[in-house]
């Protein structure tokens, strides 16, 4: 590793403002998953974010060098929060821009602490185009929230408190990525301290930038990310993260959204704190590498990166965090529409729990259930029990990985309706006020609307299915006009789930 970025972090400027974290033991994961499992508690700084470490040493920095005017940061939340944070302490004025789709919590704690909140555009390339903007007009100082040496080593310093707080060598590192600003630093500095410690990057399965910039050995813009794990919804990579991530990381493993509520319920259990969904990366990471490389009694380091987390999001994490941990699956099983059929199911069932069980009359012949059921054996019994009703003649299909299912149908079933030239779609859509009323203004009145669907989950976007009639010469017209509103879109027409639970 070059020598530069170990300097830097030696003698990076954070402790003014940032504390030095614990790394605790957890004893209840380490126990299930026969490995010693620790979390470095990053969520535990004052603004529950690692980020001011980054922010502060860069605006320091900054300050030793030159004349600073003041400061702008384009973010959503974590690096708007430490930029605000060390523009007070060290006296100087700062300017946050954020989208409009920024949760109400997160301006204010950035204006409570004497930032400006600018708000423009419904994502963060918006933000960060138009703050790059204001900060050269204004002749201010921009601080990018990864791609800069000082941010890089002001996160570095996590690793050097990691490798002193743990004295017995390290097997693995699990390290949250979005941008890459907090594995090339920490990276660099373990490598430096201990080459065998393996640095294993963690990210969303629906926003791997950093994987997929190793795969084709170079970076690339993601077309579309997902916006669960928000704190790391990145489309591309540093440049100058991507440069020393290189030459300090060994993997990047990818995890999907069940799996990281899974981990946030871990690590709840084991420390009754909530992190946000991109803080529970690491352990989510740190329990598929356990299982693919099926190893006991190391000692692995999850960081838990930060804890700003919506409350009204903790629906939609107890409602996946089961699933995520192999301890539900949910099912369509066609039964026969007669008197003891349920009975008849729920004793091929067997003494399983029963989490959700969703029907309505359809026709004289058969029922379509919608069923959660409770697992003790992962995805072997999963396995196990679906062969079990097969046996006894019930067609099953299995919708635990079907994401419409789980996000939509669940909680429609209860009426199914005979429609023709009917297509179905999910779309995302910045989520604010008058942002619904602004999605079906989109849509216009062109076609009909035959199925609506929305739930808030307190994230940025909003998650929508809507059915429309279409006659067939108009599908064309149809993938031109959806391409032209600008909200990322899937078709689910041929989803099973669909057919069984929503249309005739």
């Amino acid at each position: 590793m070059t020598k530069k970025y170990i300097e830097r972090i030696l003698t990076a400027r954070v402790y003014d403002v940032a504390d030095e974290t614990p790394l605790d033991p957890a004893k209840t994961l380490s126990k299930r998953q026969n490995n010693q499992v620790l979390l470095k508690r990053e969520d535990l700084q004052s603004v529950f974010s690692f980020k001011l470490r980054g922010a502060y040493n860069r605006i320091y920095q900054l300050t030793r060098s030159k004349d600073v005017n003041g400061v702008v940061a384009a973010s959503a939340g974590n690096h708007a929060q430490g930029v605000a944070l060390s523009a007070k302490k060290l006296g100087l004025s700062a300017t946050i821009v954020m989208p409009k789709t920024t949760p109400g919590i997160k301006v204010d704690a950035v204006r409570s602490y004497g930032a400006k909140a600018i708000l423009v555009g419904d994502n963060y390339d918006e933000a960060c185009a138009y703050a790059t903007k204001y900060a050269e007009e204004q002749g201010l100082d921009f601080i990018h929230p990864y791609d800069d040496p000082d941010v890089i080593a002001g996160q570095g310093t996590i690793g050097l408190e990691i490798v002193r707080q743990h004295a017995d060598f390290i097997d693995a590192i699990f390290v949250p990525v979005g941008g890459g600003g907090l594995i090339a630093g920490v990276g660099s500095i373990v490598k430096y301290l201990s080459p065998k410690t393996r640095i294993i990057g963690v990210e969303p399965a629906d926003a791997a930038c950093m994987a997929a910039a190793f795969a084709r050995k170079r970076r690339v813009k993601l077309p579309h990310v997902g916006i669960f794990a928000d704190g790391v919804a990145v489309r591309q990579v540093g440049k100058e993260t991507y440069r020393v991530a290189k030459q300090c990381v060994d993997e990047i493993l990818t995890v999907t959204t069940d799996e990281i509520c899974a981990a946030i319920k871990d690590i709840f259990d084991d420390t009754r704190s909530i992190t946000e969904p991109a803080g529970a990366l690491a352990v989510a990471g740190i329990k598929k590498y356990i299982e693919r490389e099926a190893i006991t009694g190391q000692t692995l380091v999850a960081i838990n990166s930060g804890a700003n987390m919506n409350f009204d999001r903790l629906r939609h994490v107890s409602e996946r965090a089961e699933i995520g941990e192999h301890r539900e699956a949910l099912f369509a099983v066609t039964i026969p529409e007669r008197p003891g059929s349920f009975k008849a199911f729920c004793k091929t069932i067997g003494k399983r729990g029963i989490t959700e069980f969703n029907y309505r009359y359809a026709d004289d012949t058969e029922a379509q259930v919608f069923a959660g059921v409770q697992l003790r054996d992962g995805m072997n019994e999963r396995q196990e029990l679906i062969e079990r009703l097969q046996s006894k003649k019930y067609p099953v299909l299995d919708l635990t990985e079907n994401e419409m299912a789980k996000m939509h149908i669940r909680h429609m079933v209860g009426g199914r309706a005979s429609l023709t030239d009917e297509v179905l779609f999910r779309f995302e859509f910045p989520e604010r006020p008058g942002a619904l009323l602004d999605f079906l203004t989109r849509i216009g009145t062109r076609w009909n609307i035959s199925l609506f669907h929305y739930r808030n989950h307190g994230a940025a976007f909003g998650r929508v299915l809507v059915g429309l009639q279409i006659p067939k010469t108009e599908r064309k017209q149809l993938g031109e006009y959806l391409d032209k509103l600008a909200y990322p879109y899937w078709e689910e027409t041929d989803n099973p789930a669909y057919s069984l639970f929503l249309s005739m």
